[in-house]
């Protein structure tokens, strides 16, 4: 369990932790002299029963707000300082407020310095103290007496330490990748790159590849230390040091975080909840300059209120942090808001959508996207984002705000009974609606073929755009994948019809097919050019074409490319005749120029015959050559060869 202190300057919060864990967490030279807490120390106290109770001592100065705000991030519990002489204290209602804004959920408040109050100034304090409290997260906490230089109290503050610890839910969660917040970097003589800091997801091994966000160096976990010894994992609710092979000391800092590549998606746009501070005096106004302390970082950012409204006092909204520089951060953590010169605290609340749009058209779509991902637990806000109308869940974006590694958020959408869609741009629908849209591309072909039943088919990015315009066009062809599988449609290039509509059944086209299927016929293996083939018969050569085409959607004839098309049984003797040349080649390897010379049809002719086998799979490319590749005949129906293979040459005896 870790816990922050917390308190106004001098009312006793190094002392007090030294007098638990034996550490005086004031280590730099300057606290010594000045007798005050300047950055961040640590302590740890290792409990009777094995749990080890982990201390960030903060500074109390207003000018060192920025170091509390890296200690107070990811804590389990609050430890608040408040000195029975002096009571409560500016910064102890800041560091209150800022505590209630990152949603601390337990903490006991020290009542310290006791031999310098008498018995009414301390119940006037502790009053005081539960009034403070009072409306937060702290609210109820208990409040200690304690005097740490004799001792008086301790041991019951070390018995409600206990108890909390016993009481304390270990935060790691299976399907999470590791994300640890940076609060120290510095080089350590022959070991290189240290960091240190909270593991807030996941766990982490020895070995390990990282990345160092938001900037992106790529490092190797060498070795990890908690509490000062080596080990083999750390993970999330411990404070850990990392040596960072591959990576400067200079290029990790306080505010980076070292975590999985999966989640590294800095951003400068952030949509967030914001609560402003109830005590504030003015709304808070759209564009307001800001500092953001998320995780242990400190940002300059802007405040973006939808439609350049105004906060109120006490008010939460949904906003957008636009930040000077990208961040890193993830759906649900906390932050807090203070203002531009970083003289107070104004707010804070909880990131919704860390890889927020630039705010643009179709609002309401936005409005209930934000509203799913604010739900917990992730499962609820899945079903939520699965629900919204004419949307797909982005798979890659839910997944890295998450933090969920490919296995749970599989798991989630197998729960969900969602299919994934796309490989390079996943969507995840509801199986519902993908068998509905598979039923409207269905019916709207349909009613497509009956309006144009002379048409060869509908163009596939226009039956897209009519049935669903808002799913990419990947995971719209995975939708058409499976009608096609399913024998429903026929795809012909980009032109999509249903299975069984032929677009030629009509008396005129019946007519002409009998007197161009003998043509074509009678022509054998090379079959005439459009232009030809039209003045042979006596007709039009627009007409012809058109018709040729319309024919060729059904699979007969083949449409070889440049105006040239072969009955499907003369393909299929083309293929007999690529596998006895493949038969006579060596290594079953034949050229386009060797099939050229056995079947006498011409160079052009012979590369566009393979070259559509090849579509077919019947022949397969291999550099310059070809083999056959599968079976000629469950695709274009039985076949022999037009020529003989000559007689072997006797072999010596």
């Amino acid at each position: 369990m870790l816990v922050a202190t917390a308190g106004h300057i001098d009312h006793g919060k190094t002392r007090l932790v030294k007098a638990l864990t034996g550490v005086d967490t004031d280590r730099l030279p300057e606290e010594k002299a000045r007798g005050i807490s300047i950055d961040l120390g640590f302590a740890y106290w290792a409990l009777e029963d094995g749990r080890l109770l982990g201390f960030v001592d903060v500074p109390g100065h207003e000018r060192f707000i920025h170091n509390m705000l890296a200690g107070v991030a990811g804590v389990d519990f609050a430890l608040l300082a408040v000195a029975a002489d002096d009571g409560v204290m500016p910064q102890t209602v800041e560091h209150v407020q800022i505590l209630g804004l990152l949603g601390v959920p337990r903490g006991a408040v020290a009542l310290t310095k006791i031999d310098r109050a008498d018995p009414a100034r301390r119940a006037r304090v502790e009053a005081d103290v539960r009034g403070l409290l009072e409306g937060t997260p702290l609210a109820g906490s208990p409040v200690l007496p304690v005097c740490a230089p004799s001792g008086e109290g301790l041991e019951r503050l070390r018995e409600t330490l206990r108890a909390a610890a016993r009481a304390h839910a270990e935060r790691y969660r299976e399907g999470q990748h590791f994300r640890l917040a940076v609060d120290r970097a510095f080089a350590v003589a022959g070991s290189g790159t240290v960091a240190t800091g909270t593991v807030f997801n996941g766990e982490v091994r020895a070995g390990d590849q990282v990345v160092v966000s938001p900037a992106g160096a790529r490092a190797r976990v060498r070795a990890l230390q908690v509490r000062g010894r080596a080990v083999e994992r750390a993970q999330a609710g411990e404070r850990c040091a990392l040596n960072l092979g591959g990576v400067r000391v200079e290029a990790v800092a306080r505010g980076d975080w070292v975590l999985h590549e999966a989640i590294h998606a800095p951003s400068c746009r952030l949509d967030v909840r914001l609560a402003l501070l109830a005590a504030e005096r003015a709304p808070l106004a759209h564009w307001t300059a800001v500092h953001l302390h998320l995780g242990t970082a400190d940002v300059r950012a802007r405040v973006a209120i939808r439609r350049g409204a105004k906060l109120a006092p006490g008010a939460t909204a949904l906003v957008q942090l636009v930040t000077e520089r990208p961040v890193g951060a993830l759906a649900g953590d906390r932050f807090i808001l203070r203002d531009a010169s970083a003289g107070r605290t104004l707010g804070g609340g909880r990131v919704v959508d860390p890889l927020a749009p630039r705010p643009r058209g179709g609002l309401a779509a936005r409005v209930a996207e934000l509203a799913a991902l604010e739900i917990e637990p992730v499962e609820a806000a899945l079903a939520q984002l699965l629900a919204i109308p004419e949307r797909a869940l982005d798979c890659r974006h839910f997944e890295t705000i998450r933090n969920l590694t490919p296995a749970r958020a599989a798991a989630l959408y197998r729960a969900a009974r969602a299919e994934t869609l796309g490989r390079e741009a996943r969507v995840a629908v509801p199986g519902a609606r993908l068998e509905a849209l598979r039923a409207q591309a269905r019916e709207r072909l349909a009613g497509f073929h009956r309006a144009q039943p002379r048409a060869a088919g509908l163009p596939e990015e226009a039956l897209r755009k009519e049935v669903a315009p808002w799913l990419v066009r990947e995971a719209w062809g995975h939708v058409l994948r499976g009608l096609a599988q399913a024998r429903e449609i026929v795809s012909e290039g980009a032109i999509l019809r249903l299975a069984g509509h032929d677009p030629t059944a009509n008396a005129a086209d019946r007519e002409l097919w009998l007197a161009v299927q003998p043509a074509l016929a009678r022509e054998g293996l090379v079959p005439p050019s459009v232009p030809e083939l039209a003045r042979r018969l006596g007709v039009g050569e627009k007409a012809l074409r058109d018709f040729l085409h319309r024919k060729s959607a059904g699979g007969d004839p083949v449409h070889l490319g440049e105006d040239r098309f072969v009955p499907r049984a003369v393909l299929a003797v083309h293929a007999a005749n690529a596998a006895l040349v493949a038969r006579m080649a060596s290594r079953g390897l034949f050229t386009a120029a060797q099939f050229r010379d056995a079947t006498g049809v011409g160079r052009n002719l012979a590369i566009r015959i393979l070259e559509y086998l090849d579509t077919l799979g019947v022949t397969q490319r291999i550099g310059d050559a070809r083999k056959m590749h599968k079976d000629f005949v469950p695709l274009l129906g039985p076949a022999k060869p037009s020529f003989r293979q000559p007689p072997r040459p006797p072999t010596r005896s």
